[in-house]
Order: structure tokens, then sequence, then C-alpha cells
């Protein structure tokens, strides 16, 4: 499957185009973060999408092992608490064979709860070479219908004991509320995003 990004001068915008008979990935933001507590998206994010597209790149925590997490809003950013159900499951590798691994993680999910879903288990080195990379998508957010589903991939670079580990992460589930959700929010579980790229893509089919 190949695909056709137009030029243009910032390098993450412009227009990816699908492959014959699909839509397009229209670009409509991006955020970097330079020790930043949170990172919020509180417009782009409206009826103009049936789908949204999130991409991470070198999320870098300041903390050593924090989790990369995301919260909703259904007013503008002012509240970030949109109750949630979630499922997660990872597989992972350390650098020298010994940990292989593939399994669900109950501890990281959320049943009916309103805190910060992580993308992330185990959370991300903060080594200097170390970070997430990642996509998350938001389907039609501004539904007055149905619940919100989203789902997400990330890779980072995590540790178990001395050994540096990757982990492939992957995160699927709803905000359970009918109204709109029209700002979404990034974050840490401790300390600040030290530096990384967040953009927002809109999908038109």
């Amino acid at each position: 499957m190949s695909g056709i990004i137009a030029q243009n001068t910032l390098d993450n915008s412009g227009l990816i185009k699908s492959p014959a008979g699909g839509g397009a990935w229209n670009f409509i933001s991006k955020q970097t973060a330079s020790s930043d507590s949170t990172i919020s998206f509180t417009s782009g994010i409206d009826s103009t999408y049936k789908e949204y597209l999130f991409t991470f790149k070198n999320m870098h925590p300041a903390t050593d092992v924090a989790e990369f997490q995301f919260n909703m809003s259904v007013d503008s950013g002012s509240n970030y608490n949109v109750t949630k159900t979630t499922t997660i499951f990872k597989a992972r590798l350390g650098e020298h064979d010994a940990i292989q691994e593939l399994g669900y993680e109950s501890g990281s999910d959320l049943a009916q709860g309103t805190g910060a879903q992580p993308f992330t288990y185990a959370g991300i080195r903060n080594d200097n070479d170390a970070s997430l990379n990642g996509i998350f998508h938001v389907f039609d957010p501004s539904s007055t219908t149905f619940v919100k589903h989203f789902i997400s991939e990330c890779n980072y670079m995590s540790k178990s004991g001395t050994d540096s580990v990757t982990y492939n992460s992957f995160i699927a589930g709803y905000g359970n509320t009918t109204s709109a959700v029209d700002a979404i929010q990034f974050s840490m579980s401790s300390g600040n995003i030290d530096t990384g790229d967040i953009c927002l893509y809109g999908l038109t089919t």
C-alpha cells in the first residue's frame, strides 16, 4: 500500500493520500513539547471529520519510567474527566533476549474510570536515546448519539531491572458519553513531557 505526502513547508503538514477508493488524512495542527506538564488540543476536534488521528513522535519523559497518557473533555478543556472503559495488552522483548512476553495488563485498564488512560505499560525510560512513538485514533468524537471509541498502538523503550526493553502496547476502549468530545489532553503520569511532537489529522471520506 503506497501513499503520497504532498510537499509543504511544515514537515508534518499537507495531505496524505490514501489508496484508490479511499479518503485522505488532512493535517490540522502540531504541538511540540518543551518541558510541558500537559499538551492539550482544544480546537480542531469537531464535526468536520468522522475520524481523527494523533501521531506521537519521540515523546520523552522528564521522569524515568513515567507513563504517557490521555484524557478527554466535553467542555472545551475546562475538565478532562470523561468516563472510560478500556482494554490493554502488550508485547515486549529485552535487549538481552531474556524477556519475551505477550499479555493482557489488567492494572492499566479502566472500568468506568474518569482518570487518565495510559498508552503504556511499565513506562518510558528517560535515557537520552529513549522515547515513545505511536498512533491514536478517535472515532466520531462529535456524535451526540454514540459513545466515543478509540484505539492506539505505541512502541517505546522501557526497562525491566537493568535490561532495556522494547514494548508494543495496544489500547482500545470508549469514552462512555453521548456528549461531543471537543478536547483531548496528553500528559505523563509523573513529571513533564520533556520533548516530542504530537500531530493531529482528520480523515476525509
